[in-house]
């Protein structure tokens, strides 16, 4: 994470710490990653940065904020992926959420990208670079239209940057140097890397493990003039933990192997 020169538009994702799901806050182990992340904050050069409203995200960003004298600007839309689906009125579709839990003799709704190996291996549509959207479960959810929504938002800011979308590159209508930097989660991390990529969102979901406070980095190139598209330098860097000797959060991973049965 040494300093950098200006030389792209560049844009970071940087997970929430250790996350307190119960009371949408950071465990003492996250609030340990935050504050080392916080330390290395200068050297990522954050620019202009954006935070999503929900607690854990809204925590993580504080440390770095307060550490460089910044203000991050909240967008609702950067809140974990929202879509959903409901096992109660999609009965067919339990065997892809083993693990939906039950209350009240019903099924609490799903986030719908939680699906299990054995589903989305023998549902080919799912990792389609287009299929997806046709797939069962995006059929029978708000998936596809959640992900236009989030990624819209997303360009219309990239826009006000200089770089409009142009089918599955970007049209540079003024070159910028900037950086922009985004507090956020997994799920919608993966959305947006499926976005810039051309990619299916599920192909993303489901290949990537980003550890709590892992930094991704994304750079334009632009080979072409006023032709740009983005390109991964860092996917999950976790270097400002391994610096601080703090173990690396298994939040969002589960069990290596089976007898693992704490991660199932």
């Amino acid at each position: 994470m040494a300093g950098r020169g200006e030389e792209e538009m560049r844009l970071l994702f940087i997970r929430h710490g250790d996350p307190d799901y119960a009371n949408d806050t950071l465990t003492e182990k996250g609030r340990r990653e935050a504050a080392l992340l916080a330390e290395r904050a200068a050297d990522l050069g954050l620019g202009s940065c954006y935070v999503s409203p929900l607690g854990r995200a809204q925590d993580t960003a504080a440390y770095s904020m307060d550490k460089l004298g910044l203000t991050a600007r909240t967008l609702e839309w950067l809140k974990e992926f929202p879509a959903q689906i409901d096992l109660n009125e999609r009965p067919e579709f339990r065997r892809a959420y083993p693990n939906a839990r039950v209350e009240n003799g019903r099924y609490v709704p799903r986030i719908v990208w939680d699906v299990v190996p054995s589903y989305w291996s023998e549902h080919e549509k799912c990792m389609e670079a287009d299929g997806w959207r046709d797939c069962d479960i995006c059929r029978s959810s708000d998936t596809a239209a959640v992900y236009d929504h989030v990624t819209g938002e997303f360009d219309r800011l990239l826009a006000a940057h200089g770089y409009v979308r142009d089918g599955r590159c970007y049209r540079v209508e003024k070159e910028s140097k900037e950086t922009l930097t985004f507090f956020c989660h997994f799920g919608i991390t993966c959305v947006f890397l499926s976005h810039l990529w051309g990619l299916s969102p599920f192909l993303m979901w489901h290949s990537l493990a980003l550890a709590p406070t892992s930094v991704t980095e994304v750079v334009t190139e632009e080979r072409q003039q006023g032709i740009a598209c983005f390109r991964g330098l860092k996917i999950g860097d976790v270097s400002h933990l391994v610096l601080g000797r703090e173990a690396v959060s298994k939040a969002a991973r589960f069990c290596e192997v089976y007898s693992d049965e704490d991660r199932h």
